[in-house]
C-alpha cells in the first residue's frame, strides 16, 4: 500500500493502492507514518535531503477508505484525531524539504497530506474541493482552515455547500498550491526539482521551513519575522554550507553543499 525508496539523497514515498484511488484506511495511515519515520531517520544520518510524496494510478488520494465502514458505529474522531492529525503534524515537521506531485482526485485526507507538505505541484486536471455534502459529513484534515485562509469565507462555503470541485489550474490560480502543469509532465518535472533541492543547502532550507511555519502560526509582523531571520542567519553563518556557498560565489562556480 505504502512504499518508500531512497536514492541520491531523495526519499520517495508512494501511495500504491490504485484500485481504490489510494484511499487510506487505518493500516495505510500507519504504514505512511512509518515511512515518514524511516525517511526521517535516514535524514538524521544525512542520507535524505529532500522527500517526494506521490500516488500511483488515476488519483493522488481520494481520501478516507470508507469501504466496509458502518456509519452507525463509525468512530470518525479516533480516525481523525488519533491517526490523521498526528500523521499530518509529523509530515509538516519533516527535517528536510518536502514536495508532493498531485494528480486526479485529491480529497479529504488526501488534501490534508498536501497541506502538510512544503511544496505542492499539481496536474492541471487534478481535482480539489469538499465532496462531503454528499455524505452528510464535513471537510476535515485542516481543509476548513486552509481554504478560508487562501480563498476567504464566501468561496470556502460555496465549495462546501455545493460539493463542486476545482481543477489544478484553478487551484494554483487561486493561491492554493505552487505550480500546475500537464499531467504527463508532472512526475518527471517534480522529480527533477526535488533532485536539485536535495543537492542544496539543506540546513538553510530547513531554517526557512521553520521560519515560514512560525510566521504562519504565530502571525508574526514584519519586524518580528526579520528578527527571527537575523537569528537564523547568525546561526547558519557558522556552518560549512555557508562557507562553501560564499567561496563558490566568489570563485564563480557551482557550490557543493554537504547538507
Amino acid at each position: 500500500m505504502i512504499s518508500l525508496s531512497i536514492s541520491n539523497n531523495v526519499a520517495e514515498v508512494v501511495l500504491d493502492a490504485p484500485h481504490k484511488l489510494n484511499s487510506l484506511d487505518e493500516q495505510a495511515l500507519a504504514e505512511l507514518s512509518q515511512a515518514y519515520d524511516d525517511a526521517a531517520a535516514a535524514a538524521s544520518r544525512g542520507d535524505v535531503r529532500a522527500l517526494l510524496l506521490r500516488g500511483e494510478g488515476r488519483a493522488f488520494c481520494a481520501g478516507r477508505d470508507i469501504q466496509g465502514v458502518n456509519p452507525e458505529n463509525d468512530d470518525a474522531a479516533t480516525y481523525l484525531s488519533g491517526l490523521v492529525e498526528p500523521l499530518l503534524k509529523k509530515m509538516s515537521t519533516f527535517p528536510a524539504p518536502t514536495f508532493a506531485a498531485a494528480h486526479g482526485a485529491c480529497l479529504g485526507v488526501g488534501l490534508g497530506l498536501l497541506l502538510a507538505t512544503d511544496v505542492v505541484y499539481v496536474a492541471e486536471n487534478a481535482k480539489f474541493g469538499s465532496p462531503f455534502a454528499k455524505l452528510g459529513a464535513t471537510l476535515d484534515s485542516g481543509g476548513h482552515w486552509y481554504f478560508t485562509e487562501r480563498l476567504g469565507m464566501h468561496r470556502t462555503l460555496d465549495l462546501i455547500y455545493t460539493a463542486e470541485l476545482i481543477s489544478g489550474t484553478e487551484a494554483v490560480a487561486q493561491g492554493l498550491f505552487s505550480r500546475a502543469m500537464p499531467a504527463d509532465e508532472l512526475l518527471e518535472t517534480t522529480r527533477a526539482i526535488v533532485a536539485k533541492v536535495a543537492r542544496g543547502a539543506t540546513g538553510a532550507f530547513t531554517a526557512s521551513k521553520e521560519l515560514v511555519a512560525h510566521i504562519r502560526d504565530q502571525r508574526l509582523g514584519l519586524w518580528e519575522a526579520m528578527a527571527e531571520e537575523n537569528t537564523e542567519q547568525a546561526r547558519l553563518c557558522k556552518t560549512d554550507d555557508y562557507a562553501e556557498g560564499f567561496r563558490a560565489f566568489q570563485e564563480k562556480r557551482e557550490p557543493q553543499f554537504g547538507g
